[in-house]
């Protein structure tokens, strides 16, 4: 069941608030959701694997050892030029700002802020 459009804009305002806030986090998991893969790098790993199964088959039926070897490597090289995700889809987080204070960085508020300073309130209520 697909989000509504309040729920994915909640989602996505939830997601700036985690690159803004917590970058080691972000750094850690590794990258932004959507980045579309590099299908020139898939076409070019795909095409290195097959030349390389075309020249293991060749080296066997040849028996010449350092044609399979060579058609081994090949395959590996585009195996790994296949999976390997690219730089160039990569959208680094806006570093925060240190200078600004937490009452300013809250007046500026994103969802996690709103819901902070109305947990603080119900709880100085209750006081």
């Amino acid at each position: 069941m697909p989000l509504s459009e309040q729920e994915q804009r909640l989602l996505e305002e939830m997601e700036r608030n985690l690159y803004r806030n917590d970058a080691d986090f972000v750094h850690a998991v590794g990258g932004v959701r959507g980045r579309r893969p590099d299908y020139r790098a898939i076409v070019l790993g795909v095409l290195l694997a097959v030349a390389g199964v075309g020249a293991l088959i060749a080296g066997v039926a040849l028996q010449v050892l350092i044609v399979g070897v060579i058609g081994f490597a090949l395959m590996f090289a585009g195996v790994l030029v296949a999976i390997t995700p690219g730089k160039r889809g990569a959208v680094s987080p806006a570093p925060a700002d240190p200078t600004m204070s937490s009452k300013a960085s809250r007046s500026s508020g994103g969802f996690m802020d709103r819901l902070n300073d109305r947990w603080d309130r119900r709880q100085q209520g209750r006081d």
